[in-house]
């Protein structure tokens, strides 16, 4: 029954036999015995929260020239988003 019983209901059971033992030494030895429980790990995939590309992204018109001969003439800027 140890596949379907995971280490808090064998410890209630191991107690209401008489035997005095902590649960951290009971999900100790099913893990090194691979006596875990399966039923609930059931998580399918994680959050993701991307959305893919949302908007428009603007077109590269200065290909990295700078350098101008008057000011004001280019002003650029910088968008970054982090998590």
């Amino acid at each position: 029954y140890t596949q379907k019983y995971g280490y808090r209901r064998i410890t209630l059971v191991m107690h209401e036999q008489g035997f005095k033992v902590n649960h951290k030494r009971v999900l100790r030895i099913m893990k090194e015995q691979g006596w875990t429980c399966q039923a609930f790990n059931k998580q399918i995939r994680k959050y993701n929260s991307y959305k893919g590309v949302v908007g428009r992204i603007a077109k590269n018109k200065l290909h990295r020239r700078f350098k101008t001969d008057r000011p004001y003439q280019k002003l650029v800027a910088d968008v970054s988003e982090f998590r």
